[in-house]
């Protein structure tokens, strides 16, 4: 199988610092697609509507706040929505808007850490897009500097929010930028990508670093808020769900070759972060590639 991606051209220009659309709409009829701007899009009075950002497939809320990262594939269908009234706010800006030393002065870690896992798309909670929603739709008012220094600000707030979810896995887009700032979990991550289709234990990594097994386990989850399963797993299904989508492989074969050995295990793990067995997640994706063929 192979899924169609529209690459799009944004209107935003070079000499821009970013570019803002409202709409008011009524069907979602846009391609999946990926731009290198980054893109925050506001959703309002569409529930029931499907989001798909990278390898994850959901239905929205009456309110959606998404900030997705470069390259990413993603886009929004009709699926079960029934309001014909869909307000949209749709945010983008350069992916060197601000350059990497920028960001790594004290003052903007938190929006560096947010614009890091926004590879992996982050929905934000619904507290958090209710206190920002009409900055958002005020930010086109704003000119010149001001309005720069209001998107950094919206920025700011939302790397600060508490509740993000990230919706795709780590490995699905190819792109492992976050860091941690620990030379110890970059090379049991380093480790890990290389041999994720290998049976690869905590003892394996642990040693790499000189670590007993506890210590290190500990280690890891204090600095990357996860086990060390955790995040192999998710390794391991980006890969998966990129296979899935893009190689006519069996689906007992693309577990093989992501290190899932016992393929009722894998079934179950995959269908409990996805939300879809991996054939249903394969015929899911194929649908939404042809929609718009």
């Amino acid at each position: 199988m192979q899924s169609e991606l529209f690459h799009e051209i944004t209107p935003l220009k070079q000499s821009d610092c970013f570019w803002v659309a409202k709409r008011l709409k009524s069907c979602f009829d846009f391609p999946l697609h990926y731009h290198e701007e980054y893109e925050l899009n506001f959703i309002s009075n569409a529930k029931g509507a499907q989001r798909v950002i990278g390898d994850h497939i959901g239905e929205i809320d009456d309110l959606e706040l998404v900030l997705v990262g470069s390259n990413l594939p993603h886009a929004w269908f009709t699926n079960n929505m029934n309001s014909k009234r869909v307000n949209e706010i749709t945010i983008q800006f350069h992916k060197n808007l601000f350059s990497d030393k920028f960001l790594k002065r004290d003052q903007l870690s938190f929006i560096r850490i947010m614009l890091e896992k926004s590879n992996q798309g982050i929905l934000f909670s619904t507290e958090s897009t209710m206190h920002i929603m009409h900055r958002l739709r005020d930010l086109n008012q704003k000119l010149g500097f001001d309005s720069v220094l209001e998107l950094i600000s919206i920025l700011n707030f939302l790397s600060r929010s508490v509740k993000m979810t990230l919706l795709s896995d780590s490995t699905f887009n190819n792109v492992n930028k976050f860091n941690y700032n620990s030379r110890r979990i970059e090379k049991a991550l380093a480790f890990m990508d290389q041999n994720f289709d290998k049976t690869i234990t905590l003892s394996d990594v642990a040693k790499l670093n000189n670590m007993t097994d506890s210590a290190f386990s500990r280690f890891f989850k204090t600095h990357t808020g996860k086990t060390f399963l955790d995040i192999l797993i998710e390794k391991r299904l980006g890969h998966v769900s990129r296979l899935l989508i893009e190689s006519p492989l069996s689906i007992a074969d693309i577990a093989e070759q992501c290190g899932f050995n016992n393929i009722s295990n894998f079934n179950r793990l995959f269908k409990k972060k996805k939300g879809f067995t991996p054939n249903e997640f394969r015929e899911e994706y194929s649908n939404i590639s042809r929609i718009f063929i």
